[in-house]
């Protein structure tokens, strides 16, 4: 008998899931089927291939597409633009069309990834909150969506995931957000909402991560305190007014608060305790319009490893409870109004990377304690009421240092004395802006991996020394306003030598030199883009390979003693976005190839001997008359007519 009760029970899973699979495997729900055929009838273009495979009813069997096994509906449609391949290799690929709001037919649907497609355009269905209510994740971020949020999104009862950012939608949050009780990953960064971020949004109180930057809301709800689940809050680059809210600092599993560049006023919110926030990690509030002082209770929040408070209107001391930040490693604190010195507890900061105090009323001496910060790479003092008069001999013995900034810190004397003891990994050097004499060494080419090197606004005498050509990596070349002289052909051989041509920027304005101007593009890599010879004693032609340095936005050459025709090849130059040229002798017409110049926002050739009509068209024709006036013979537009 049991023999038989045991048959009978096989023979009947037998059939039910041969039912079950027939059922599957034969068609689709006939509501499922309409709501995906309507989706690849909207799409134009799919550069993967998916979508063309979709043949016949067994759309389960479709790629993307997963079916519930028991009732054959389809539960989810995973067709997002970035995916891994058969073979594990990555794939980004693009969908061009329509959203079908046929999607909305699929009923069972819990999934829906059609992110990163980038081409995908139209609204999210109206419907969508009282059609797809199993819904889970949505995920469309990266596409061209537009029009606003659905008031019926707030039907979605059981959605876990929204990834809508980077897209175009606009108008109002709806107040409907408050009833996703599910959520726990909301994120519409990237898009162009207005108005406020909504009170209701409290009651989300699964919320971990809640992302709205890049968009131009204008409110912080003053009961954000209530998302106790709440691990990020990201509301940076936004239009947010007001105070931040004193309850932001209740929030218990906040790690990472970004609430940069906007414009926010008042006083940096206090934690009273250590168990206020004690897993913040990341606090961003740069960029905005706080006052007051940096809270001395910010030494509670232990956990803390990048903060940066710059740019607002902060004034006082720099508080020594910031020595207790054991773990921070970046600390950005510039552009503010701060006084006084710098406290010694900052040397207790073992694992500090990044030091910026920049632009602030901070005064000498600095503390020694500060040579234990055995693990900093960038220290920028620049612009405060400091007098160094000379380098501290234990700053340059930082072995980690490779970016150094002191800019306006009133040092004296000759760069020798620091070249010999500056370790030869240092990367970037700015010592713009002081009181430096003397030549600039022949030491300088031993700094090899130098990619900056900024000695503006200075006394410096002499010529460049030939070991400057060893600087194979540099990027950023300043010496404007100072009193060198002699020729720049040394410059220029950094292009070439070593196979370098890293070298982009180069600013020389306000010195005395006065040959070399013939090798600007002969021999020069195409990377240039900013070059500033002005106010200078140059003479010379300007050789026809100008015209092959395709990279260069800014090229100024004014006040100097040049004598050229201006070379047609100019007009290859079609990346130029500021060309100056005024206060020079340029002979000859305007060659008709400046036509070429299209993306040309500023133009100067004034106080020259032009002569000649202005050829005619843009961007030639819209310059003011200032930007031709003082030639020996221009006429046409936008000077007055030429004679007949």
């Amino acid at each position: 008998m049991g023999s038989q009760v045991w048959c009978f029970i096989a023979i009947f899973i037998l059939i039910t899931t041969g039912e079950s699979r027939k059922t599957t495997d034969k068609t689709c729900h006939p509501n499922d089927l309409k709501g995906l055929i309507s989706f690849k009838a909207a799409i134009r273009s799919d550069d993967s291939g998916r979508l063309e495979k979709w043949i016949g009813y067994g759309c389960c069997k479709w790629e993307g597409i997963s079916c519930n096994n028991t009732t054959g509906r389809v539960t989810q449609i995973n067709l997002p633009g970035f995916f891994t391949s058969s073979d594990d290799s990555p794939v980004q690929t693009s969908m061009n069309g329509h959203l079908s709001p046929s999607i909305t037919l699929l009923s069972s649907l819990e999934v829906i990834d059609l992110s990163g497609l980038t081409g995908l355009t139209g609204n999210i269905p109206p419907s969508i909150g009282f059609r797809l209510p199993k819904l889970r994740k949505l995920s469309l971020f990266g596409n061209k969506l537009e029009g606003r949020l659905p008031e019926s999104i707030g039907k979605l009862f059981n959605l876990e995931v929204m990834y809508l950012h980077e897209n175009s939608f606009s108008s109002t949050l709806p107040e409907s957000l408050g009833n996703l009780k599910s959520l726990r990953f909301l994120d519409l960064h990237s898009n162009g909402y207005t108005g406020v971020v909504p009170d209701c949004i409290a009651n989300l109180t699964n919320l971990e991560t809640l992302n709205l930057q890049n968009n131009f809301l204008s409110h912080i709800p003053a009961n954000i305190g209530d998302l106790q689940a709440l691990k990020e809050l990201d509301l940076s680059n936004n239009s947010l007014r007001g105070r931040i809210p004193s309850s932001i600092t209740k929030l218990k599993s906040i790690s990472v608060i970004y609430l940069n560049n906007n414009q926010l006023e008042g006083e940096i919110p206090q934690p009273f305790s250590s168990d206020q926030m004690p897993a913040l990690r990341f606090l961003r509030l740069h960029d905005n319009l706080l006052v007051g002082r940096i809270p001395d209770s910010l030494g509670y929040l232990t956990s803390l490893e990048r903060v940066s408070l710059a740019n607002n209107k902060l004034e006082g001391s720099i508080p020594t409870s910031l020595g207790n930040l054991r773990s921070l490693t970046e600390l950005y604190i510039n552009g503010n109004q701060l006084s006084g010195q710098i406290p010694s507890s900052l040397g207790q900061l073992s694992r500090l990377l990044i030091l910026n105090i920049s632009n602030n009323m901070i005064r000498e001496p600095l503390p020694q304690e500060m040579a234990s910060l055995i693990n900093l790479q960038t220290l920028d003092l620049s612009f405060n009421r400091l007098n160094l008069f000379s380098i501290p001999y234990w700053l340059l013995k930082l072995p980690s240092l490779s970016q150094i900034h002191l800019a306006s810190c009133r040092i004296q004397g000759e760069l020798t004395e620091f070249l010999q003891s500056t370790p030869s990994s240092l990367q970037v050097i700015d010592f713009s802006d002081n009181n430096l004499t003397g030549n600039i060494p022949a030491l300088i080419g031993s700094l090899t991996e130098l990619y900056l090197l900024n000695l503006a606004g200075n006394s410096l005498i002499g010529q460049i020394p030939s070991t400057i050509t060893n600087l194979v990596n540099l990027g950023v070349l300043d010496l404007r306003s100072n009193k060198l002289e002699g020729s720049l052909h040394r410059v220029f051989e950094i292009q070439t030598r070593f196979g370098g041509g890293s070298l982009t920027y180069i600013d020389f304005s306000d010195n005395r030199f006065s040959t070399g101007i013939e090798q600007i593009g002969t021999g020069m890599q195409q990377g240039i883009q900013y070059l500033n010879l002005s106010h200078n004693f140059l003479k010379g032609r300007i050789h026809t390979a100008i015209g092959t340095l395709g990279s260069m936005q800014s090229l100024d050459l004014s006040y100097n003693n040049i004598e050229s025709e201006l070379p047609p090849s100019l007009g290859n130059a079609t990346s130029l976005e500021r060309l100056k040229l005024q206060k020079n002798n340029f002979t000859g017409k305007i060659p008709n190839e400046f036509l070429k110049l299209k993306e040309l926002e500023e133009l100067d050739l004034s106080n020259n001997m032009l002569i000649g009509e202005i050829p005619f068209g843009k961007p030639l024709i819209d310059f003011p008359k200032s930007s031709y006036l003082q030639n020996r013979g221009l006429c046409g537009k936008p000077l007055g007519p030429c004679p007949l």
